[in-house]
């Protein structure tokens, strides 16, 4: 029962939700400021010259978050629970674009499959993949014709 006067935070309340595997994100800002923030907490970020200085403070910043939402006795998002993907996806393209996707590849003397998950890596701001093999791919309509 809440009787008007602020209901004190545990140690152990804190703790718990400190413990939780939050998701968090570092960000470089284009002056050098990197922050660090807590996607499942609103609001929640530190700064530092750094990403070891974002990241070093961002604890405390979450602390400070969770502690004044339980003060305030709001509800606490707790993290998001890490899907489990195969690494397999099927799209459909249109025909000429799956031309072009192949011409790209071989081009590049690449796979079709290695060409696109480099594409779709620089997208999202990730390195691209590196093959599993070494190796050069070659399309069978270049070996049938001798140009490779």
């Amino acid at each position: 029962m809440f009787d008007g006067i602020t209901p004190k935070v545990t140690m152990k309340e804190l703790a718990y939700y400190l413990a939780l595997p939050y998701t968090i994100e570092l960000i470089r800002e284009e002056d050098a400021t990197w922050f660090a923030r807590v996607v499942e907490l609103p609001g929640c970020l530190s700064a530092g010259d750094s990403a070891e200085d974002a990241a070093g403070m961002i604890q405390d910043a979450m602390a400070g978050w969770i502690e004044l939402a339980l003060e305030d006795g709001r509800s606490i998002p707790e993290p998001k629970p890490r899907e489990e993907y195969s690494g397999k996806f099927v799209v459909r393209v249109p025909r000429s674009l799956h031309r072009d996707l192949v011409e790209a590849a071989a081009k590049e003397q690449v796979s079709l499959n290695q060409f696109i998950a480099t594409v779709l890596a620089r997208a999202v701001g990730r390195p691209a993949p590196q093959p599993a093999t070494v190796g050069r791919y070659q399309p069978a309509s270049l070996k049938a014709t001798g140009v490779y």
